[in-house]
């Protein structure tokens, strides 16, 4: 079995409601409507039927909730697509290993409340966070309830990131161009919130706190060991935060994380040294990248996996033991 720890689904309802607000930027209609896949069940499931025992893990497509309404309404559109997936969830157990919820993160206590009912109730496997909330970072205190609460649960937090275009690749000009902001500017998100995670203390405080980063860790294992010598340099210089009691670079390692590289067998490569086959993932990105009729990137990444010089039951590992042992 390959259980696609992150792929990204629109839930028709919540779609509909989405829409109905008339929020959504030009990119973001174009990444919703163009994309068949993302709400369309029929293509959804043509396209898994190609590849044998693929069963997925459904989180909510960008953009985030809080980008797309205030309070009341992203309230409301947590609870409606949050239902429909544990709708798709039970309707489909044979397609569908799990849901992860989505949460109303511009208001925190409205995403707590949510969290308990997603998994109480809904019995959802998680919750996404999506990096930077509303261009803040993660590790402001407002959302370390939320880090405590998944701990307490045991259960994992999806990390994705986002970045528009309207974020320049120069501060002369006005927008990002050549896509350089989804392309190169997520997996810097991606890198910059597992930083600042690491340097909050969250891992001292949660130690069995659990977080999936999209992406294979991002920039972290081919940058592990610039990032190890320049920091230990600083710590000379200034000594270590107080914060945290061990080499940073080791609270990395804590990440887990998915293979959604698109196939970059080299780039997975790196991400299984630095992190090692307890914390890789079978995950795609689909259907980014994915068409019944063009480019498979799940069958891309499925073929860098199994050809991997690695022993036959890691490679099992991360397609499929990892994943029933994070979701329980």
């Amino acid at each position: 079995m390959k259980i696609d720890i992150f792929t990204h689904i629109m839930p028709k309802r919540y779609k509909d409601a989405v829409l109905r607000l008339g929020t959504l930027s030009a990119s973001d209609m174009n990444s919703v409507i163009g994309t068949p896949m993302v709400y369309d069940l029929d293509e959804r499931f043509r396209f898994m039927d190609l590849y044998e025992g693929l069963s997925q893990v459904l989180t909510v497509a960008s953009p985030p909730l809080e980008k797309i309404a205030g309070p009341p309404e992203s309230i409301d559109l947590a609870r409606r697509a949050n239902d429909e997936l544990a709708e798709l969830v039970a309707s489909h157990p044979e397609r569908f290993a799990a849901g992860v919820a989505a949460l109303p993160l511009s208001d925190t206590d409205a995403a707590l409340e949510e969290t308990d009912r997603a998994i109480r109730e809904l019995k959802l496997k998680g919750i996404q966070l999506f990096t930077p909330v509303c261009d803040r970072p993660l590790d402001l205190p407002e959302f370390e309830p939320l880090f405590k609460k998944m701990a307490a649960y045991d259960l994992p937090i999806w990390l994705h990131p986002t970045r528009g275009d309207d974020y320049p690749d120069y501060r002369s000009e006005q927008r990002s161009m050549h896509g350089i902001n989804g392309i190169f500017g997520w997996p810097y998100e991606t890198t910059v919130a597992m930083t600042r995670l690491v340097f909050s203390g969250l891992f001292e405080r949660y130690p069995n706190l659990k977080i999936i980063t999209h992406h294979c860790g991002a920039m972290v294992p081919f940058f592990a060991d610039r990032f190890d010598a320049m920091n230990r340099k600083m710590e000379q210089n200034r000594g270590r935060d107080p914060r945290i009691t061990r080499p940073a670079v080791e609270y990395f390692k804590k990440f887990y994380n998915d293979t959604a590289l698109y196939g970059g067998s080299a780039a997975l490569a790196c991400g299984y040294a630095f992190f090692g086959p307890e914390r890789l993932l079978f995950g795609t990105d689909m259907p980014l990248g994915d068409s019944r009729r063009g480019w498979l990137n799940t069958g891309r990444t499925i073929e860098a996996i199994e050809g991997m010089a690695i022993p036959p039951d890691e490679k099992v590992m991360i397609f499929e033991t990892n994943a029933r042992r994070l979701l329980g």
